[in-house]
């Protein structure tokens, strides 16, 4: 049960830097904002890197067929769920230098029609 709170804690501890990023549109430019957005995507990549087998596998089904969508959308979706989780883990720990996400689109659940690039 501590376990359960502590982790609902943490993430509404990066929720609320993310709509503090997103509240700072106009002062985007800043070390603060750019180094928080950083971090909180970093942060939800490494998290949620998991979601990339199943998006990938759907979004290969739908253009190239089922049967391609379970042998080589698995296997992309396998080489996106590392390479978002281990990007994610990367922005989190240099988030110190403010440089946009690496990842693009920066969060999973932006346009799920999109493959990922980095």
């Amino acid at each position: 049960m501590r376990r359960i709170v502590r982790l609902s804690l943490i993430f509404s501890i990066f929720f609320f830097f993310s709509t503090q990023a997103a509240a700072q549109s106009g002062a985007s430019d800043s070390y603060f904002g750019n180094a928080s957005e950083k971090f909180v995507s970093g942060i939800a990549n490494a998290a949620t890197g998991w979601v990339e087998l199943p998006k990938n596998i759907i979004l290969t089904s739908q253009k190239e067929g089922p049967l391609y969508g379970i042998t080589i959308g698995t296997a992309m979706g396998i080489m996106h769920t590392v390479g978002r989780s281990l990007v994610g883990v990367l922005d989190a720990a240099t988030f110190f230098i403010p440089t946009k996400p690496s990842v693009n689109p920066p969060y999973i659940w932006q346009d799920f029609s999109r493959e990922t690039s980095y």
